[in-house]
């Protein structure tokens, strides 16, 4: 358990040779920016906004082409493309591609371009329809909407409301305009809600007519067409079909650039990394002829990257320890079994300068509770070999997948250690199958008991490993104080509470309620019960008296120490949290007992072999998945509240390093001999 120790590196240069500086840097990816010179009449910084927005456009504009296209001419992808990762390049094809990223960059543009295209015919196309839907009332017209009158006539088209009959509207135009020499009245079309007419009167008499018309809720159509309405549907529908037409030529069009998607990715990549070394850039002082950069480093890298740059270049490197009051970023290191735990710490937070990494502890206790949990070795065998084999099988998947799926194979194989111990095998299916099919019961023995059987017995041994998981916190944390030489601050806080925990513990044990539990009395000699008083007692008293040491009032140190004392409460409530090890242990086996039940029920012929099948894979599937999420959820709680609460508070901040944060692609990496 370590964390890498931190450097700081300060770097001047020539300005000629700031670009291969920095793209080395970069595809090293060892160094964090940091600068803590300023600018002053000699150093300046440039202004590089302008270029980086430039390089975030371009990759934007690829990023964007390669979506079109995957929306067009979607990519096969297998069903576990996610574990993949990005596709590995050598630097010689980067390099050809980086060459040609102007005609793909056009390529892009023409890709966004068509698809503009095909959304302007598509609303096209909408705006016809919307035309045609509008048009189809009118359908039984058979002359000119517009200009359908004579010489001496005119025509009146619009709608009435529903259930306006051709003798109403008479009837209103006998009421309303009487002085009309007559009007015919035709009804195109009729709905629920409206009525579509025409109707023919004298000109000079049009305009009484439609005021008339309007009292009764008479309203002229809102698009007016020149032509006869079916010639002018069939002119729509055509103009429809031709913009179909052009449409699945610009479909056709953008899926002859899938094979540019490759070439894309590359692009989007290279842009993306120029953008995030213009940002570098940025912050870099610089004067007429040099530049300086500096940041953090870890000490096992400073060295050769120290001794690869004043041999090529022409520069000053200084390599520093930090400073006192210095907070570095921090890295993880441990051995391969701990550091598929170290994103289960990096979700708490990192340690701060002074804490120690907890990963190599927590590991072994996190393995062990949640192997605990789940305890059922068929469900440990499945993860572990799922587990395992995507590991194997995709090993250019991210960093963060890789350690989840390790961490989850672990688990796994802690897991088959206690289903073998518990005799847990899909609950009790070897004893529901062999009763069923072949008339004689056997059972799976357990190496160690059944829960099941004996849930007291799992209860005790579950809070005795809490009480060592809380116990190992507690000597850490004494560990941190030696090492930080606070030896008042070890006797009191640690020494202290371990003999009254301890005096605690060894009262109870001979009490009569652990005998009521355990089912078992445990006697002591006297001698031992009367240690047991004195440490608790002597523990007691000394954390009521030096709790408040930095108070220089006696009261209120006696006050604080006894308020201090009163945490024990929370020690008890520590200890009984472990209790969810028995909890969620007997749930995986109680649930797995009822789903091999529920099978063992079905009629013993072909139908019932079948049902019983589908039961299991179904009933275990789920059995197996809920309570894999609840020894992972509660294995982490009994870690951060319980045991890091202990001796860790964390809060330390990731190492960010310049380098080379690509999307798609990685390009081989390129070392320092």
């Amino acid at each position: 358990m370590a964390v890498l120790e931190m450097q700081r590196i300060s770097i001047c240069a020539l300005k000629k040779d700031r670009k291969f500086i920095l793209e080395k840097l970069q595809s090293l990816g060892v160094l964090e920016v940091d600068h803590v010179i300023g600018e002053d009449e000699d150093f300046k910084k440039m202004d590089t906004a302008g270029r980086r927005q430039g390089f975030e456009k371009a990759a934007v504009s690829a990023d964007q082409a390669l979506e079109l296209l995957e929306k067009y001419v979607p990519e096969k992808k297998s069903m576990f493309a996610a574990l993949e990762g990005k596709t590995l390049i050598e630097p010689e094809q980067e390099r050809r591609v980086r060459e040609e990223r102007r005609d793909i960059l056009r390529a892009a543009r023409e890709i966004y371009e068509l698809d503009r295209q095909r959304a302007e015919e598509l609303a096209q196309i909408a705006k016809l329809e919307n035309s045609i839907e509008s048009l189809t009332p009118w359908l039984g017209l058979d002359v000119p909407m517009r200009g359908g009158g004579t010489r001496r006539t005119a025509m009146l088209i619009g709608t009435m409301p529903g259930e306006t009959t051709v003798e109403s509207i008479h009837a209103v135009l006998e009421e309303k305009a009487p002085g009309i020499s007559g009007a015919d009245v035709h009804v195109v079309s009729e709905e629920q809600s409206a009525v579509c007419l025409a109707l023919i009167c004298l000109k000079e008499d049009a305009a009484s007519v439609e005021e008339a018309l309007r009292s009764a809720g008479f309203a002229k159509p809102a698009q007016m067409w020149d032509g006869v309405p079916a010639e002018e549907k069939k002119a729509l529908e055509a103009q429809i079909g031709e913009s179909r037409t052009r449409i699945a030529e610009i479909e056709k069009k953008i899926a002859g650039y899938a094979e540019q998607r490759e070439k894309l990715k590359i692009v989007a990549d290279y842009y993306r990394v120029r953008a995030e070394k213009y940002a570098v850039l940025g912050q870099l002082p610089q004067s007429e002829r040099t530049f300086v950069i500096s940041g953090y480093i870890p000490k096992c890298a400073a060295g050769r990257v120290a001794d690869y740059l004043s041999e090529h270049y022409d520069c000053a490197v200084d390599v520093e320890d930090l400073k006192e009051d210095e907070e570095p970023p921090v890295i993880l290191k441990n051995n391969p079994f701990s550091a598929s735990m170290e994103g289960v710490v990096e979700s708490y937070g990192l340690p701060v300068k002074g804490e120690i990494d907890p990963t190599t502890v927590m590991s072994f206790f996190y393995v062990f509770f949640f192997g605990m949990m789940l305890s059922d070795a068929a469900y440990g065998l499945i993860v572990a070999v799922v587990c395992g084999v995507l590991v194997w099988k995709f090993p250019r998947m991210s960093p963060g997948m890789k350690k989840s799926l390790k961490l989850f194979f672990y688990c796994g194989l802690s897991t088959i250690v206690w289903g073998v111990l518990f005799g847990g095998y899909f609950g009790n299916i070897v004893d529901i199958v062999s009763e069923k099919f072949f008339g004689t019961k056997i059972t799976a023995p357990a190496l160690w008991f059944i829960p099941l059987d004996e849930p007291m017995k799992l209860l005790l041994y579950s809070l005795l490993f809490g009480v060592i998981h809380l116990f190992t916190g507690l000597a850490i944390k004494g560990y941190l104080c030696l090492k930080d030489g606070k030896v008042m601050d070890f006797f009191c806080d640690v020494v202290l509470w371990f003999m009254l925990l301890i005096g605690l513990i060894l009262m109870f044990l001979p009490s009569d309620l652990f005998a009521s539990i355990a089912q078992m009395k445990i006697v002591f000699p006297e001698a031992l019960n009367t240690l047991a008083k004195i440490l608790a007692a002597a523990g007691a008293i000394g954390i009521v008296l030096m709790s408040g040491r930095s108070n220089r009032n006696p009261a209120l140190r006696i006050a604080l120490g006894a308020y201090d004392l009163y945490n024990v409460t929370g020690w008890l409530s520590d200890v009984l949290s472990y209790s969810r090890l028995l909890a969620l242990g007997l749930a995986t086996g109680v649930i797995a007992s009822v789903i091999n039940q529920m099978g063992s029920m079905l009629p013993n012929n072909v139908i019932g072999v079948i049902l019983f099948i589908i039961i299991f894979i179904v009933g275990h599937s789920m059995n197996l998945a809920i309570n894999l999420l609840g020894a992972y959820v509660h294995t982490n709680r009994l870690q951060f509240v319980e045991f890091f609460g202990k001796f860790y508070e964390g809060g330390g901040r990731p190492f960010h390093p310049f380098r080379e944060n690509t999307k798609y692609a990685e390009v081989k990496e390129e070392t320092i001999s």
